[in-house]
Parts: C-alpha cells; structure tokens; sequence
C-alpha cells in the first residue's frame, strides 16, 4: 500500500543525524520539520536566512513575517538565528549543509535531478535548489513514484531541464527506498509495506537491481 504524504515524510525523517545541519525543500520535505525524533539534535537552515527552524505552527502561533524559502509560515526553535540570503547561500556553497530534502518532478538512474521547470508552465524560479545540490553533502530526494497519470517519475533519463547531474544519492517514494549508484545504476533497499518488488519495478523505468529490500518501518 503506498504511503501518506504524512508517512513520506516520516520515512524521510529517518535520515536525518544527530547534529546535522538540514536544508528542506518545497512539499512533502517541509513535513520533515514536524516529524524529527526528540533525542536528536538536527539545525534546520533556510535559503531565506534563517537557521534554526522549528515544526509547523499552530494556528496561534502563525507569525506571518516569519516564513521559509517556499513562504510558508515557520517557527524558529530556541537560540535560531536570522541573517542575509548572501549569508544563507554562503552556508550552502561553503558546504556546511550535511544533507539536503528535496522534491522533484524527474530523478534518472544516474541520479541526474529534474525539480524546477516544465517547459510551458508559469515558474518562481529555481530558488536555492541548484546551489543545494551542488554543494550539500548528502542529497535525498522524496516525492511520489509516479505522476498523478500513472507515468514513472524515475527514469533511464530526464526529459526535463536539470537542477543538477549526478547529485542524488537516495530517492524515497510512496512505494520503496532506492539508493542510487555512482556506478549508473538504481538498487532497491526497502519496500513500503505491502508493496511488492513487481509492482515497483512495473512503475520504474530503469531496470533495478534487488539485493534484500526490507519493509520500511516506525512509519
């Protein structure tokens, strides 16, 4: 069965460390924020000049000058910090960011990433998603397996413009966790629960590969 968006995001909470320093992107990764386990120390940044992110607020805690990068309104944890976006992208570019979340609209099985544009369509901008994945030490992607008509969102190649080649190290979707090798190829290691190894690679374009995919979870 695949996952809630709710779930996704949990899922993806699993990666974090203690003492990372994260960047979460627009979508199911601004979730993550509401879902880091209590005994770890994790400092979430903000291309938009805030370090030190808290969970999403409730309706009395809405501060609408307080907002991230995608300007959803935020709350800052005890001892956060605001500064200039030049000081933010400083941070990204000087590779202090221990891992990055992020959307994405393509992921190909040489971990090239498609998250900003369909030709076409109105845009904001790529935002800080190119600069986040050059230089974060760590990119994980989630989002859902396939597009909302059933086409497979990881493919041998993406057919949208890039936000950045060869950047992604783990793709986490509704169905499964696939890790993505600098070899060139996709290696399925876990399976959400009640979804089998047929189902995911019929929704996958790359051949993958099957070590012994686990069931995720504490999800």
């Amino acid at each position: 069965m695949a996952l809630t968006r709710e779930q996704l995001a949990r899922r993806a909470s699993q990666e974090l460390q203690n003492g990372y320093y994260v960047n979460l992107g627009i979508g199911i990764p601004t979730m993550v924020a509401d879902y880091i386990p209590s005994h770890l120390e994790v400092v979430l940044q903000s291309e938009n000049g805030l370090l030190g992110i808290g969970p999403s607020p409730t309706l009395e805690e809405v501060d609408p000058d307080l907002i991230n990068a995608g300007k959803q309104t935020i709350t800052a944890i005890k001892g956060s910090s605001y500064f200039s976006s030049a000081d933010s992208f400083a941070m990204i570019r000087g590779g202090h960011i221990d891992l990055s979340i992020l959307g994405a609209m393509q992921v190909d099985k040489e971990g090239n990433l498609a998250n900003w544009m369909i030709p076409g369509k109105m845009i904001k901008g790529m935002g800080g998603a190119m600069d986040l994945v050059a230089a974060a030490k760590r990119v994980v992607v989630v989002m859902e397996h396939a597009s909302k008509f059933g086409e497979p969102k990881i493919l041998d190649q993406c057919s949208l413009p890039l936000t950045g080649k060869r950047c992604v190290n783990r793709i986490i979707t509704d169905l499964c966790v696939i890790d993505v090798s600098r070899e060139g190829y996709l290696e399925l290691v876990e399976l959400a629960p009640g979804v089998s190894r047929e189902e995911v690679q019929s929704k996958t374009e790359p051949q993958l590969r099957f070590s012994s995919p686990k069931v995720m979870s504490d999800i």
